[in-house]
């Protein structure tokens, strides 16, 4: 249970995100979600959830107001346990046709805002000596994938900013994992042909792509007290495909 719980998670808006922010209302915790765009039914959720549901509509692309903005949500709500980067963005395309502006928005959003919340958030955390950052890598960051150089980058990286700031907060009482999604049914993989899915998930042991609500089980483990002694890990969430 989350009960009491604060927790913020990016991209809360849809896919992962937004299972991530059911599962952590449903056990009790309050939630601020950080999304570009509102979804439709934002005023229905905030009224289901009896006013533990806030939402903040921001870029976190634009990389200088990203700290500002932080800061002022930690200010106005006296801090978070829990931090969920699950923002993300893909630009695919081959290495070699890929533009640099493509490459370096993956990162923008995917790695270094990432960054800066962890930063951000996670200094308030050790102050408090308690706290769960939960980074959203992939398997595409562990294993790479062609057209997927910039998002295989970035996943890459935040994979070590999770070990590094893990090494970091350790010993003050905040915790740092990575959860490494396999294919999950999302508005990334929606835009596959039925000929793609199908190959995929011929070559995926459990034979089906995984859910949001997979990925929303595993960041409710790691948010909670269950988890107290692990940090600094990278969790696959594949259905054995890389095992």
């Amino acid at each position: 249970m989350l009960q009491g719980k604060k927790a913020l998670v990016t991209g809360a808006s849809r896919g992962i995100g937004r299972a991530v922010t059911e599962r952590f209302l449903a056990e009790g915790a309050e939630v601020w979600g950080i999304s570009t765009k509102e979804p439709s039914d934002l005023h229905e959720r905030i009224e289901q959830a009896e006013g533990r549901l806030h939402w903040q509509s921001a870029d976190l692309s634009q990389l200088e107001s990203v700290e500002p903005l932080i800061e002022s949500m930690v200010k106005e709500t006296g801090g978070f346990d829990i931090l969920v980067n699950n923002a993300g963005i893909t630009r695919d395309n081959l290495s070699f046709r890929m533009s640099l502006a493509d490459f370096q928005k993956v990162l923008d959003l995917n790695l270094t805002a990432a960054f800066l919340l962890a930063r951000t958030i996670g200094r308030d955390m050790i102050r408090k000596r308690s706290g769960s950052i939960i980074n959203m890598s992939s398997v595409v960051g562990i294993h790479g994938n062609g057209g997927q150089a910039n998002y295989a980058a970035a996943k890459a990286g935040l994979i070590g900013v999770t070990k590094s700031i893990a090494m970091e907060a350790a010993g003050r009482g905040v915790r740092v994992n990575a959860i490494a999604p396999g294919f999950i049914a999302t508005d990334m993989t929606a835009a596959m042909s039925a000929e793609a899915k199908e190959k995929v998930s011929s070559a995926i042991p459990m034979k089906r792509l995984g859910q949001p609500e997979d990925i929303a089980a595993l960041a409710h483990f790691l948010a909670s007290d269950e988890s107290a002694y692990i940090t600094g890990q990278v969790i696959p969430v594949d259905g054995g495909m890389f095992f």
